[in-house]
């Protein structure tokens, strides 16, 4: 099985609602957020590829225009912004544009992340 992960950078604030009011996550806060996808495929393209990296750019569009210094609550509505959330709504969109999609990772910070592998 071969396995491809590429990495993609946002921005953005959020409050979940759902917590406590004395819960540090239910204040306005910001992430610098790293959502990486993961493809895989038992075999290889002609050129070598799982997916060229390259064909991938309209995740990149679609986080840059969507999500990028944007306010989370109002982008996804009622729908918590927790990273697991995050996660499961890139992987579902991803999945649409490429078959080999298996997981999608979103990290808010150096030591955390959620995954979505269904």
């Amino acid at each position: 099985m071969f396995t491809i992960s590429k990495e993609f950078h946002f921005s953005a604030a959020h409050r979940l609602l759902n917590l406590a009011e004395d819960h540090p996550c239910y204040r306005l806060h910001g992430h610098n957020y790293i959502v990486t996808i993961e493809l895989k495929s038992e075999q290889v393209s002609d050129n070598g590829f799982v997916v060229d990296f390259r064909d991938l750019a309209p995740l990149k569009e679609y986080i840059d225009g969507t999500f990028d210094h944007q306010y989370l609550n109002d982008v996804f509505g009622g729908l918590a912004t927790t990273s697991e959330h995050l996660a499961k709504h890139f992987y579902d969109w991803s999945k649409q544009k490429w078959s080999k999609v298996s997981a999608v990772r979103v990290s808010e910070t150096a030591k955390t992340w959620a995954e979505y592998r269904p």
